[in-house]
């Protein structure tokens, strides 16, 4: 019995040291999370003379979060982040599983070039290129509209394509040989017969690119500055200036902003890493 004891109390002390480090990462990420929370509660003069780390006096003194409501207009700006999200990642679905399903079922002369462009584009720093595409946008009238996030928004990347790509390759090319057979187009091959069998694929994708649209704000503020147009990231900066900044109300600006998203990928985690491991092993 003794043997046994010590066996099961170092295969106990080795599971916790183990977990050591992930107790630490955690408690590193989450650190910066809690102080925001606590933050978010406390009036200014609370604020000045306390560390954030320390918990507010009164948990119940809600007004950081109605100043957010009214003076950032968050719920407005969490319409206009809503738009841009079921607009752009939506379009970003369709035209990521059209280019996949192009590039692995179509082979033409510039098809491995096309591939190298999606690859490269993937090296080159996305910044280097806002200058040229802002002046595209602004030729197209689209700068200051919702118009122009929604457009860089619906282009598919290479991490849409390649995700697309690896569930193709499981997809027999006779299911569409059958289809062409019985006089099916290649438009309802793909809507009726390919896109339904996407679906870990589609569900993966529509929730990282939400998430990134929602908490995105260098695109949203370089084209939609106006006050009306503002999302709920750039809605923040209204309590941030040059001269002041009201870190506690931009607290609870954060906490709230940050609601949804931490809702949406609570609930469909289990998509999100279903999407991403499938088709990463091949039998």
């Amino acid at each position: 019995m003794n043997a046994i004891t010590q066996e099961r109390g170092r295969h106990y002390l080795l599971t916790a040291v183990r977990h050591i480090p992930l107790i630490l990462w955690a408690f590193i990420v989450m650190l910066p999370l809690l102080m925001l929370f606590f933050i978010s509660f406390k009036d200014n003069a609370e604020y000045a003379n306390t560390l954030p780390i320390m918990p507010p006096k009164n948990f119940l003194n809600f007004e950081n979060y109605k100043r957010t409501l009214i003076e950032g207009h968050i719920l407005r700006s969490m319409l206009n982040s809503f738009i841009l999200v079921v607009c752009g990642s939506t379009l970003n679905v369709m035209l990521g599983a059209m280019t996949a399903y192009c590039l692995e079922r179509f082979d033409f002369k510039l098809k491995k070039y096309v591939k190298a462009l999606y690859v490269a584009s993937a090296i080159i720093p996305h910044s280097l290129l806002q200058v040229v595409i802002y002046k595209i946008m602004y030729s197209l009238k689209l700068t200051g509209t919702l118009g122009a996030p929604i457009i860089l928004y619906a282009l598919p990347g290479i991490i849409q394509v390649w995700i697309f790509l690896q569930f193709f390759e499981k997809l027999p090319v006779s299911m569409d040989e059958s289809a062409m057979i019985d006089g099916a187009s290649f438009l309802r091959i793909f809507i009726q017969i390919i896109f339904p069998l996407l679906l870990p694929a589609t569900a993966t994708i529509l929730i990282t690119q939400s998430i990134y649209i929602y908490n995105d704000m260098f695109t949203q503020y370089l084209y939609c500055p106006s006050t009306n147009l503002k999302t709920a990231t750039t809605a923040l900066m209204t309590f941030s200036g040059q001269f002041a900044t009201t870190f506690n109300v931009m607290a609870s600006g954060c906490i709230a902003v940050m609601i949804p998203t931490l809702i949406l990928f609570l609930a469909l985690q289990k998509r999100v890493f279903a999407g991403l491991t499938v088709g990463a092993v091949k039998g």
